[in-house]
């Protein structure tokens, strides 16, 4: 059996636009079904930002096929720098190209051929999903409406797309078209076109993470959330489990949004607020048998 992971990068397409988009996958090659993890980064996140090489190695190392991807409209350029550079790509992201971007890597892993992987290396009828912050809204929004999904995870996830800015800054954000959001790490000015939010009124019902998660959320849900969030308020981790009382949550004292991650991760080993998530969400995986 190998003791090394092996590492698949392939593209992908989603059926909703011409963007193609790179997905990877990690797992120790034995000829035998594992079960598989598809993870999503969160807003200004990409597959490869900090230490989610590392968490993909362990994954692979505790027995279960990795897949990570990015997000087709997140900035990252197939082929590029790696890192955000596309900003009218991410400008005009939305929750529905991400939800149908899951939903293709989730066909492709399916249809025999689709990826590299090899079909004996998958247990597709153990599949489950992590998202981190806004990735954590939408893995809970894809399992609500695939039953193909086992089991979801969120870590530090946002309990609501639908965001309460004030009238007046809605009302010059449709006027302009656009406002900008800046980039503390890189420095970039980043649009979001009004789309957004068009796109959100358009698609209320699919994209509602309250009222899917109250009725229509079938599988097992884990929530892991630090309290020292910076980014994401707590209660938005007792929200979603109020709405799902037979949740798991887990409060990570001394907890930050990127539980203790960033970008470059120079180190060798995970951060420790990390690594404990990704302990804690393995025991849970583990726990449905």
């Amino acid at each position: 059996m190998a003791t090394t992971p092996t590492v698949l990068d392939f593209l992908l397409t989603a059926p909703s636009h011409t963007r193609s988009f790179a997905a990877d996958a990690r797992y120790l090659a034995d000829g035998q079904p594992k079960p598989v993890v598809v993870f999503v980064h969160g807003f200004k996140g990409f597959k490869d930002w900090g230490h989610f090489n590392l968490l993909a190695d362990y994954f692979a190392e505790q027995g279960f096929v990795f897949v990570k991807l990015n997000l087709s409209h997140n900035g990252v350029v197939p082929g590029g720098s790696g890192d955000l550079e596309d900003m009218e790509a991410f400008g005009q992201n939305n929750f529905s190209i991400e939800l149908d971007d899951l939903g293709a890597l989730l066909d492709a892993l399916h249809q025999p051929g689709a990826t590299p992987l090899p079909a004996a290396e998958l247990d597709l009828s153990r599949l489950f999903l992590i998202g981190h912050s806004r990735g954590g809204g939408l893995v809970m929004l894809k399992a609500a409406e695939d039953p193909r999904v086992t089991a979801v995870a969120g870590w530090a996830p946002m309990s609501d797309y639908n965001q309460r800015y004030p009238a007046e800054v809605m009302r010059q954000w449709q006027t302009d078209g656009v406002q900008y959001i800046d980039n503390a790490r890189t420095g970039q000015r980043m649009p979001l076109y009004y789309q957004l939010v068009e796109n959100f009124e358009a698609n209320r019902e699919r994209l509602d993470i309250p009222m899917n998660v109250r009725t229509k959320l079938r599988q097992p849900l884990f929530i892991i959330h630090g309290d020292q969030d910076e980014t994401l308020p707590l209660r938005m981790a007792h929200d979603l489990q109020s709405w799902k009382p037979d949740a798991e949550l887990v409060i990570l004292p001394g907890g930050n949004h990127s539980f203790g991650g960033g970008h470059p991760w120079a180190q060798s080993t995970l951060p420790a607020q990390a690594q404990e998530v990704a302990d804690r969400t393995l025991a849970f995986f583990r726990s449905l048998g």
